[in-house]
Protein backbone atom coordinates (compact mmCIF):
# COMPACT_ATOMS: atom_id res chain seq x y z
CA UNK A 1 0.00 0.00 0.00
CA UNK A 2 3.06 2.27 0.08
CA UNK A 3 2.38 3.68 -3.40
CA UNK A 4 -1.29 4.43 -2.66
CA UNK A 5 -1.84 8.00 -1.57
CA UNK A 6 -4.88 7.50 0.66
CA UNK A 7 -6.82 4.81 2.48
CA UNK A 8 -10.34 4.30 1.21
CA UNK A 9 -13.40 3.04 3.09
CA UNK A 10 -16.87 1.86 2.16
CA UNK A 11 -19.33 3.90 4.23
CA UNK A 12 -22.69 2.96 2.71
CA UNK A 13 -24.33 0.26 0.61
CA UNK A 14 -27.65 -0.30 -1.11
CA UNK A 15 -29.41 -2.93 -3.18
CA UNK A 16 -32.73 -3.38 -4.96
CA UNK A 17 -34.82 -6.49 -5.21
CA UNK A 18 -33.38 -9.03 -7.66
CA UNK A 19 -36.15 -10.41 -9.88
CA UNK A 20 -36.60 -12.04 -13.29
CA UNK A 21 -38.68 -9.17 -14.60
CA UNK A 22 -38.85 -5.82 -12.85
CA UNK A 23 -41.20 -3.07 -13.97
CA UNK A 24 -38.58 -0.45 -13.16
CA UNK A 25 -36.17 0.70 -15.86
CA UNK A 26 -32.42 0.40 -15.45
CA UNK A 27 -32.32 4.08 -14.53
CA UNK A 28 -34.89 3.60 -11.79
CA UNK A 29 -33.19 0.51 -10.39
CA UNK A 30 -29.92 2.46 -10.26
CA UNK A 31 -31.65 5.34 -8.49
CA UNK A 32 -33.12 3.10 -5.79
CA UNK A 33 -29.81 1.36 -5.07
CA UNK A 34 -27.95 4.68 -4.98
CA UNK A 35 -30.57 6.24 -2.72
CA UNK A 36 -30.22 3.44 -0.15
CA UNK A 37 -26.41 3.61 -0.26
CA UNK A 38 -26.39 7.39 0.22
CA UNK A 39 -28.89 7.21 3.07
CA UNK A 40 -26.87 4.58 4.94
CA UNK A 41 -23.77 6.73 4.45
CA UNK A 42 -25.62 9.75 5.86
CA UNK A 43 -24.99 11.94 2.82
CA UNK A 44 -26.83 13.20 -0.27
CA UNK A 45 -25.92 13.17 -3.95
CA UNK A 46 -24.68 16.74 -3.55
CA UNK A 47 -21.83 15.41 -1.39
CA UNK A 48 -20.65 13.00 -4.09
CA UNK A 49 -17.65 14.10 -6.15
CA UNK A 50 -17.82 11.49 -8.91
CA UNK A 51 -19.85 8.47 -10.03
CA UNK A 52 -18.65 5.12 -11.38
CA UNK A 53 -21.12 3.06 -13.41
CA UNK A 54 -20.84 -0.68 -13.98
CA UNK A 55 -23.10 -2.48 -16.44
CA UNK A 56 -22.81 -5.42 -18.81
CA UNK A 57 -23.65 -5.61 -22.54
CA UNK A 58 -25.85 -2.87 -23.98
CA UNK A 59 -27.91 -5.64 -25.58
CA UNK A 60 -29.48 -6.47 -22.21
CA UNK A 61 -31.14 -3.08 -21.83
CA UNK A 62 -31.54 -2.68 -25.58
CA UNK A 63 -29.97 0.77 -25.40
CA UNK A 64 -26.80 1.76 -27.22
CA UNK A 65 -24.18 3.53 -25.07
CA UNK A 66 -25.98 2.39 -21.95
CA UNK A 67 -23.63 4.24 -19.62
CA UNK A 68 -24.91 7.55 -20.93
CA UNK A 69 -28.50 6.33 -20.70
CA UNK A 70 -28.06 5.39 -17.02
CA UNK A 71 -26.21 8.59 -16.08
CA UNK A 72 -29.06 10.61 -14.57
CA UNK A 73 -30.51 7.65 -12.66
CA UNK A 74 -27.08 7.06 -11.15
CA UNK A 75 -26.70 10.66 -10.06
CA UNK A 76 -23.96 11.47 -12.57
CA UNK A 77 -25.49 14.70 -13.87
CA UNK A 78 -22.91 17.51 -13.79
CA UNK A 79 -20.33 15.22 -12.16
CA UNK A 80 -17.28 13.31 -13.39
CA UNK A 81 -18.75 10.01 -14.55
CA UNK A 82 -17.25 6.83 -16.02
CA UNK A 83 -18.54 3.41 -16.99
CA UNK A 84 -16.43 0.27 -16.56
CA UNK A 85 -17.19 -3.12 -18.03
CA UNK A 86 -15.37 -6.46 -17.78
CA UNK A 87 -18.28 -8.85 -18.29
CA UNK A 88 -19.43 -10.64 -15.14
CA UNK A 89 -16.36 -9.30 -13.35
CA UNK A 90 -17.84 -5.80 -13.57
CA UNK A 91 -19.62 -5.97 -10.22
CA UNK A 92 -16.35 -6.09 -8.25
CA UNK A 93 -14.41 -4.00 -10.76
CA UNK A 94 -16.88 -1.11 -10.28
CA UNK A 95 -15.90 -0.44 -6.64
CA UNK A 96 -12.26 -1.08 -7.60
CA UNK A 97 -12.55 1.75 -10.15
CA UNK A 98 -14.18 3.93 -7.50
CA UNK A 99 -11.35 2.99 -5.12
CA UNK A 100 -8.60 4.27 -7.42
CA UNK A 101 -10.51 7.52 -7.99
CA UNK A 102 -10.39 8.15 -4.23
CA UNK A 103 -7.03 6.53 -3.42
CA UNK A 104 -5.34 8.66 -6.09
CA UNK A 105 -6.38 11.83 -4.27
CA UNK A 106 -8.59 13.11 -7.09
CA UNK A 107 -11.90 12.72 -5.22
CA UNK A 108 -13.02 12.44 -1.60
CA UNK A 109 -16.39 10.68 -2.11
CA UNK A 110 -17.30 8.42 -5.04
CA UNK A 111 -20.57 6.60 -5.63
CA UNK A 112 -20.23 3.22 -7.39
CA UNK A 113 -23.35 1.67 -8.93
CA UNK A 114 -23.78 -1.55 -10.89
CA UNK A 115 -26.99 -2.23 -12.80
CA UNK A 116 -28.47 -4.89 -15.02
CA UNK A 117 -31.83 -5.06 -16.78
CA UNK A 118 -31.65 -8.49 -18.40
CA UNK A 119 -35.37 -8.96 -19.00
CA UNK A 120 -35.35 -6.46 -21.87
CA UNK A 121 -33.36 -8.93 -23.97
CA UNK A 122 -35.67 -11.26 -25.92
CA UNK A 123 -36.26 -14.11 -26.31
CA UNK A 124 -33.70 -14.74 -23.55
CA UNK A 125 -30.66 -12.86 -22.17
CA UNK A 126 -28.49 -15.76 -23.36
CA UNK A 127 -29.07 -14.41 -26.88
CA UNK A 128 -26.88 -11.39 -26.08
CA UNK A 129 -23.87 -13.69 -25.76
CA UNK A 130 -24.12 -15.38 -29.15
CA UNK A 131 -21.84 -12.82 -30.79
CA UNK A 132 -19.02 -12.81 -28.23
CA UNK A 133 -17.31 -15.91 -29.63
CA UNK A 134 -14.52 -15.95 -32.19
CA UNK A 135 -16.24 -15.62 -35.58
CA UNK A 136 -13.89 -18.04 -37.35
CA UNK A 137 -13.03 -20.77 -34.85
CA UNK A 138 -15.94 -20.90 -32.43
CA UNK A 139 -19.12 -19.25 -33.68
CA UNK A 140 -19.74 -21.80 -36.48
CA UNK A 141 -20.18 -24.41 -33.71
CA UNK A 142 -23.20 -22.51 -32.39
CA UNK A 143 -21.98 -22.36 -28.80
CA UNK A 144 -23.70 -20.87 -25.79
CA UNK A 145 -22.28 -20.17 -22.37
CA UNK A 146 -24.09 -23.04 -20.68
CA UNK A 147 -22.45 -25.74 -22.76
CA UNK A 148 -19.03 -24.11 -22.44
CA UNK A 149 -19.43 -24.06 -18.66
CA UNK A 150 -20.61 -27.65 -18.82
CA UNK A 151 -17.24 -28.51 -20.37
CA UNK A 152 -15.50 -26.65 -17.55
CA UNK A 153 -17.59 -28.33 -14.87
CA UNK A 154 -16.91 -31.77 -16.37
CA UNK A 155 -13.19 -31.02 -16.51
CA UNK A 156 -13.13 -29.89 -12.88
CA UNK A 157 -14.99 -33.01 -11.77
CA UNK A 158 -12.86 -35.43 -13.78
CA UNK A 159 -9.47 -33.96 -12.79
CA UNK A 160 -10.25 -33.94 -9.08
CA UNK A 161 -12.64 -36.86 -8.80
CA UNK A 162 -15.41 -34.60 -7.48
CA UNK A 163 -18.90 -36.11 -7.53
CA UNK A 164 -21.98 -34.40 -8.89
CA UNK A 165 -23.70 -34.98 -5.55
CA UNK A 166 -20.98 -32.99 -3.78
CA UNK A 167 -21.34 -30.04 -6.15
CA UNK A 168 -25.12 -30.11 -5.73
CA UNK A 169 -24.61 -29.43 -2.01
CA UNK A 170 -23.37 -25.93 -2.90
CA UNK A 171 -26.71 -25.15 -4.52
CA UNK A 172 -28.49 -26.57 -1.46
CA UNK A 173 -26.41 -24.34 0.85
CA UNK A 174 -26.71 -21.12 -1.11
CA UNK A 175 -30.40 -21.33 -1.88
CA UNK A 176 -31.09 -22.06 1.77
CA UNK A 177 -28.92 -19.11 2.86
CA UNK A 178 -30.92 -16.90 0.52
CA UNK A 179 -34.09 -17.60 2.49
CA UNK A 180 -32.83 -14.92 4.89
CA UNK A 181 -32.02 -12.35 2.20
CA UNK A 182 -34.79 -9.75 1.74
CA UNK A 183 -33.88 -9.16 -1.92
CA UNK A 184 -33.47 -12.79 -3.00
CA UNK A 185 -35.03 -14.03 -6.22
CA UNK A 186 -34.83 -17.82 -5.82
CA UNK A 187 -34.43 -18.75 -2.16
CA UNK A 188 -35.46 -22.32 -1.49
CA UNK A 189 -35.07 -25.24 0.84
CA UNK A 190 -33.99 -27.94 -1.57
CA UNK A 191 -32.14 -31.22 -1.34
CA UNK A 192 -29.37 -32.81 -3.36
CA UNK A 193 -31.97 -35.05 -4.94
CA UNK A 194 -33.93 -32.00 -6.10
CA UNK A 195 -30.83 -30.78 -7.93
CA UNK A 196 -30.14 -34.17 -9.46
CA UNK A 197 -33.76 -34.51 -10.58
CA UNK A 198 -33.91 -31.06 -12.18
CA UNK A 199 -33.88 -30.57 -15.93
CA UNK A 200 -30.60 -31.32 -17.69
CA UNK A 201 -29.44 -28.23 -19.59
CA UNK A 202 -26.09 -29.54 -20.91
CA UNK A 203 -24.66 -32.44 -18.94
CA UNK A 204 -23.48 -32.23 -16.21
CA UNK A 205 -25.19 -28.85 -15.77
CA UNK A 206 -28.81 -29.06 -14.59
CA UNK A 207 -31.36 -26.36 -13.97
CA UNK A 208 -30.77 -26.10 -10.22
CA UNK A 209 -27.01 -25.86 -10.80
CA UNK A 210 -27.50 -22.44 -12.44
CA UNK A 211 -28.31 -18.98 -11.11
CA UNK A 212 -31.30 -17.20 -12.70
CA UNK A 213 -31.18 -14.22 -15.08
CA UNK A 214 -32.25 -11.16 -13.15
CA UNK A 215 -32.97 -7.45 -13.08
CA UNK A 216 -31.42 -5.43 -10.25
CA UNK A 217 -28.89 -2.89 -9.05
CA UNK A 218 -26.48 -2.40 -6.18
CA UNK A 219 -24.41 0.55 -4.96
CA UNK A 220 -21.66 1.47 -2.51
CA UNK A 221 -20.27 4.80 -1.31
CA UNK A 222 -16.49 5.12 -1.01
CA UNK A 223 -14.75 7.85 0.95
CA UNK A 224 -11.23 8.97 1.70
CA UNK A 225 -10.00 8.23 5.23
CA UNK A 226 -10.41 11.74 6.64
CA UNK A 227 -13.97 11.94 5.29
CA UNK A 228 -14.93 8.40 6.31
CA UNK A 229 -13.85 8.97 9.92
CA UNK A 230 -15.94 12.12 10.05
CA UNK A 231 -19.06 10.46 8.64
CA UNK A 232 -19.09 7.10 10.44
CA UNK A 233 -17.72 5.27 13.44
CA UNK A 234 -17.71 2.00 11.45
CA UNK A 235 -15.84 2.42 8.17
CA UNK A 236 -15.00 -0.75 6.26
CA UNK A 237 -11.60 -0.33 4.66
CA UNK A 238 -10.68 -1.51 1.20
CA UNK A 239 -7.30 -3.06 1.94
CA UNK A 240 -6.58 -4.81 -1.33
CA UNK A 241 -7.77 -4.89 -4.93
CA UNK A 242 -6.81 -7.15 -7.80
CA UNK A 243 -7.77 -7.96 -11.35
CA UNK A 244 -6.57 -10.19 -14.17
CA UNK A 245 -7.53 -10.70 -17.81
CA UNK A 246 -6.63 -14.07 -19.30
CA UNK A 247 -6.74 -15.07 -22.98
CA UNK A 248 -10.13 -14.92 -24.69
CA UNK A 249 -9.31 -18.27 -26.31
CA UNK A 250 -10.83 -20.53 -23.70
CA UNK A 251 -9.92 -23.57 -25.80
CA UNK A 252 -6.24 -22.85 -25.14
CA UNK A 253 -6.52 -23.17 -21.36
CA UNK A 254 -7.00 -26.09 -19.01
CA UNK A 255 -10.39 -25.29 -17.53
CA UNK A 256 -9.97 -27.26 -14.32
CA UNK A 257 -8.41 -24.27 -12.51
CA UNK A 258 -9.09 -20.48 -12.75
CA UNK A 259 -5.60 -18.97 -12.92
CA UNK A 260 -7.15 -15.57 -13.64
CA UNK A 261 -8.77 -15.63 -10.18
CA UNK A 262 -5.54 -16.70 -8.49
CA UNK A 263 -3.54 -13.90 -10.15
CA UNK A 264 -6.17 -11.30 -9.19
CA UNK A 265 -6.28 -12.69 -5.64
CA UNK A 266 -2.50 -12.60 -5.29
CA UNK A 267 -2.53 -8.94 -6.31
CA UNK A 268 -5.22 -8.10 -3.75
CA UNK A 269 -3.71 -10.23 -0.97
CA UNK A 270 -0.26 -8.70 -1.46
CA UNK A 271 -1.76 -5.23 -1.13
CA UNK A 272 -3.69 -6.29 1.98
CA UNK A 273 -0.73 -8.10 3.53
CA UNK A 274 -2.52 -11.46 3.54
CA UNK A 275 -0.18 -14.45 3.44
CA UNK A 276 -2.45 -17.32 4.52
CA UNK A 277 -5.93 -16.73 3.06
CA UNK A 278 -7.79 -19.64 4.72
CA UNK A 279 -6.60 -18.46 8.14
CA UNK A 280 -6.86 -14.71 7.61
CA UNK A 281 -10.15 -14.45 5.68
CA UNK A 282 -13.20 -14.62 7.97
CA UNK A 283 -15.98 -14.51 5.37
CA UNK A 284 -15.95 -14.84 1.58
CA UNK A 285 -18.29 -14.21 -1.31
CA UNK A 286 -16.84 -15.95 -4.39
CA UNK A 287 -18.79 -15.65 -7.63
CA UNK A 288 -21.26 -18.53 -8.00
CA UNK A 289 -23.30 -18.29 -11.23
CA UNK A 290 -23.11 -22.10 -11.26
CA UNK A 291 -22.75 -24.23 -8.15
CA UNK A 292 -19.42 -25.73 -9.22
CA UNK A 293 -18.04 -22.19 -9.68
CA UNK A 294 -18.13 -21.57 -5.93
CA UNK A 295 -15.67 -24.43 -5.47
CA UNK A 296 -13.71 -23.45 -8.57
CA UNK A 297 -13.36 -19.81 -7.52
CA UNK A 298 -12.76 -20.52 -3.84
CA UNK A 299 -9.77 -22.60 -4.91
CA UNK A 300 -8.65 -19.76 -7.18
CA UNK A 301 -8.90 -17.47 -4.15
CA UNK A 302 -6.62 -19.97 -2.39
CA UNK A 303 -9.20 -20.58 0.33
CA UNK A 304 -8.72 -24.28 -0.38
CA UNK A 305 -6.11 -26.30 -2.22
CA UNK A 306 -6.79 -27.27 -5.82
CA UNK A 307 -9.53 -29.88 -5.92
CA UNK A 308 -10.01 -29.91 -2.14
CA UNK A 309 -12.85 -27.45 -1.58
CA UNK A 310 -15.32 -30.33 -1.34
CA UNK A 311 -12.88 -32.93 -0.02
CA UNK A 312 -14.53 -35.04 2.68
CA UNK A 313 -17.93 -33.37 2.23
CA UNK A 314 -20.64 -35.98 1.84
CA UNK A 315 -23.89 -34.40 3.03
CA UNK A 316 -25.64 -31.21 4.15
CA UNK A 317 -24.24 -31.41 7.66
CA UNK A 318 -20.71 -31.48 6.25
CA UNK A 319 -21.06 -28.50 3.95
CA UNK A 320 -22.81 -26.32 6.53
CA UNK A 321 -20.23 -27.26 9.16
CA UNK A 322 -17.42 -26.14 6.89
CA UNK A 323 -18.93 -23.31 4.82
CA UNK A 324 -22.18 -22.36 6.54
CA UNK A 325 -22.70 -19.20 8.58
CA UNK A 326 -21.66 -21.09 11.72
CA UNK A 327 -18.96 -22.99 9.84
CA UNK A 328 -15.19 -22.92 9.80
CA UNK A 329 -15.11 -20.44 6.88
CA UNK A 330 -18.48 -18.95 5.92
CA UNK A 331 -18.82 -18.89 2.13
CA UNK A 332 -21.64 -17.03 0.37
CA UNK A 333 -23.70 -16.31 3.50
CA UNK A 334 -25.82 -14.01 1.33
CA UNK A 335 -27.13 -16.94 -0.68
CA UNK A 336 -24.93 -16.00 -3.59
CA UNK A 337 -26.05 -15.70 -7.18
CA UNK A 338 -27.68 -19.13 -6.95
CA UNK A 339 -30.17 -17.87 -4.37
CA UNK A 340 -30.22 -14.07 -4.54
CA UNK A 341 -30.06 -13.81 -8.33
CA UNK A 342 -27.67 -12.90 -11.12
CA UNK A 343 -28.15 -9.47 -12.71
CA UNK A 344 -24.67 -9.73 -14.21
CA UNK A 345 -22.89 -6.53 -13.12
CA UNK A 346 -25.04 -5.95 -10.04
CA UNK A 347 -24.39 -9.51 -8.83
CA UNK A 348 -20.73 -8.91 -8.04
CA UNK A 349 -21.46 -5.62 -6.31
CA UNK A 350 -24.15 -7.38 -4.27
CA UNK A 351 -21.32 -9.52 -2.92
CA UNK A 352 -19.28 -6.43 -2.00
CA UNK A 353 -22.36 -5.05 -0.21
CA UNK A 354 -22.69 -8.34 1.67
CA UNK A 355 -19.09 -8.23 2.88
CA UNK A 356 -19.66 -4.62 3.99
CA UNK A 357 -22.74 -5.59 6.00
CA UNK A 358 -21.05 -8.67 7.46
CA UNK A 359 -18.01 -6.71 8.64
CA UNK A 360 -20.26 -4.06 10.21
CA UNK A 361 -22.41 -6.69 11.91
CA UNK A 362 -25.44 -5.46 9.95
CA UNK A 363 -26.33 -8.57 7.95
CA UNK A 364 -29.31 -9.48 10.11
CA UNK A 365 -30.30 -13.14 9.91
CA UNK A 366 -27.42 -13.69 7.49
CA UNK A 367 -24.79 -12.54 9.99
CA UNK A 368 -21.97 -15.03 10.37
CA UNK A 369 -21.04 -16.06 13.90
CA UNK A 370 -17.24 -15.74 13.87
CA UNK A 371 -17.06 -11.96 14.48
CA UNK A 372 -15.60 -11.31 11.00
CA UNK A 373 -12.88 -8.69 10.62
CA UNK A 374 -11.63 -9.47 7.11
CA UNK A 375 -13.66 -10.46 4.04
CA UNK A 376 -13.13 -11.02 0.33
CA UNK A 377 -15.48 -10.67 -2.63
CA UNK A 378 -14.73 -11.91 -6.12
CA UNK A 379 -16.36 -11.80 -9.54
CA UNK A 380 -15.64 -13.42 -12.87
CA UNK A 381 -16.58 -12.68 -16.43
CA UNK A 382 -16.27 -12.85 -20.18
CA UNK A 383 -15.13 -16.18 -21.63
CA UNK A 384 -13.84 -17.61 -18.35
CA UNK A 385 -11.02 -15.09 -18.43
CA UNK A 386 -11.63 -12.15 -16.04
CA UNK A 387 -10.96 -12.22 -12.31
CA UNK A 388 -11.71 -9.28 -10.02
CA UNK A 389 -11.05 -9.40 -6.27
CA UNK A 390 -11.49 -6.99 -3.37
CA UNK A 391 -10.34 -7.45 0.24
CA UNK A 392 -12.10 -5.49 2.98
CA UNK A 393 -11.44 -5.05 6.71
CA UNK A 394 -13.44 -3.65 9.58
Amino acid sequence: MASVKRRVAVIGAGITLFRRRMRETGRELSFYAAKMALETAGITIRDVDAVVCGSAPDAFDGVHMKGEYLLDGMGGHNKPYVRVYVGGGTGVFTPIAAWWHVASGHFDIVLAIAEEKMSSCHPHPQKAFTTIFDPIYTRPLGPNLVWIFALEMQRYMSVHGVKKEQIALISVKNKRNALDHPCAQLPAKITVQDVLNSEVMVWPVQKLDISPPSDGAAAVVLAAEHVAKRLTDDPVWIEGVGWCLDSTYWTNRDLYYPKYVEYAARMAYKMAGIKNPPKEIDVAEPYDPFDYKEAHHAEGLMLARKGEYLKGIKDEDDIFARYGRDGDLPICPSGGLLGVGNPIAAAGLMKVCEIFWQLRGEAGKRQVKNDPRTGVAQAWGDLMQVGTVIVMRA
